[in-house]
């Protein structure tokens, strides 16, 4: 049976093999018709994800994100980051050694007084990964 009947409420229908009902005047409006594959490709590699799924997990956290917008505009010390965020500063210098591990930012001493230390990112390192993630949205 290729179509269902049609009652005075409704138009008929094509039904789809399963027996689903499927609007043809709604898919063409919809969706573009995609030329698929005469059958599953079950062969495929897998995709290399694992770089761009550990950077994006690094920055889904809100104050990592932050201290990322922020040392955009600079290199900041701990307490600068702290008071900007709302933060303490141990949260905040946990948060860098993670950002750090992974190669996003790098600490440097003050010339002036070494016991003040500034974080900057690595900006080489910041484009890769930005790469890295927009390659999954291409």
């Amino acid at each position: 049976m290729n179509a269902r009947p049609a009652t005075s409420d409704s138009p008929a229908l094509p039904v789809a093999a399963a027996g689903a009902v499927v609007d043809a005047t709604a898919d063409a409006a919809c969706c573009p018709t995609i030329q698929l594959p005469p059958e599953p490709r079950l062969d495929l590699p897998a995709p290399e994800v694992a770089a761009a799924v550990a950077a994006a997990a690094l920055l889904a956290d809100g104050t990592r994100a932050g201290i990322m917008a922020m040392l955009a505009e600079g290199p900041h010390c701990v307490c600068e980051m702290a008071a900007a965020l709302g933060e303490r500063q141990n949260n905040v210098s946990m948060h860098l050694a993670r950002l750090r591990e992974a190669g996003l930012v790098r600490a440097a001493r003050h010339s002036g007084d070494a016991r003040w230390i500034f974080y900057e990112r690595d900006e080489e390192r910041c484009v890769a990964t930005v790469a890295a993630i927009a390659g999954l949205l291409r």
